[in-house]
């Protein structure tokens, strides 16, 4: 993004727990005269769990400030047209690889159902994101699912969960999956361990055929097309 926008736009990574953060962000930005900032949570479905906890996060780091800067917040780009084809573009490149296409699972990060029940939009917003996905890539009924990982502690989250899910499509000698979690901007512990290894063994152990991950956009030229996009299009007079 750096390379891309160069100086017209100073580029600054945070992070909401851990370094470089906020503060750090803010600080080298206003060192560079910057008096007007756009915050892009790498979040594409919006939560309060996640987006919101960015927003939280900067308002803490902001309270201190004498003097704010002007400001525009990314809530969510679930539905972005390039963000869609990015995903897309992924897909088909993994397929062409491969030299065939597995039943396709995008697996996103859960939470509680209660979040949902109460108004969060996030199930709605991975539930669109992959009814985009499907149709970008002309998927026929029963070809793919969503599902939703990472829970943790007692309470009910969203449904389907992605272990339960994989450990019943071994049980059924399903041939081969390809597994895509479009909630991630990034590779982490979450896809890397999770997804691409636990989640695995679940399939291989119960009687499953080929898994295969496809990666998280990371650095792809479609991704950062996409991040551009957006800044381009919430700094529009500015």
């Amino acid at each position: 993004m750096a390379e891309r926008t160069g100086e017209a736009i100073p580029v600054e990574l945070a992070m909401t727990y851990g370094q470089p953060s906020m503060e750090q962000a803010g600080l080298a930005l206003r060192d560079a005269g910057v008096d007007k900032i756009l915050v892009l949570p790498l979040y594409p479905q919006f939560s309060r769990t996640t987006t919101g906890a960015v927003f939280q996060r900067l308002a803490k780091a902001l309270a201190p400030c004498p003097h704010l800067p002007q400001l525009r917040f990314v809530n969510h780009y679930h539905d972005h047209p390039d963000y869609i084809a990015a995903l897309a573009a992924s897909v088909r490149e993994h397929w062409e690889a491969q030299g065939d296409r597995g039943r396709l699972l995008m697996s996103y990060h859960g939470i509680p159902k209660r979040y949902v029940d109460n108004g969060d939009p996030y199930g709605r917003h991975c539930q669109r994101t992959s009814a985009l996905l499907a149709e970008a890539l002309d998927l026929a009924e029963g070809s793919w699912f969503q599902s939703y990982q990472s829970r943790f502690g007692r309470e009910e989250w969203l449904k389907p969960y992605t272990d339960e899910t994989l450990k019943q499509w071994g049980a059924d000698k399903t041939e081969c999956v390809d597994v895509i979690s479009p909630a991630f901007a990034a590779d982490c512990l979450e896809t890397l361990e999770e997804i691409d290894a636990e989640n695995r063994e679940y399939f291989q152990e119960a009687g499953g055929g080929r898994y295969r991950y496809i990666p998280a956009l990371n650095d792809r030229p479609e991704h950062i097309h996409l991040l551009s996009q957006l800044v381009a299009e919430n700094t529009a007079g500015w």
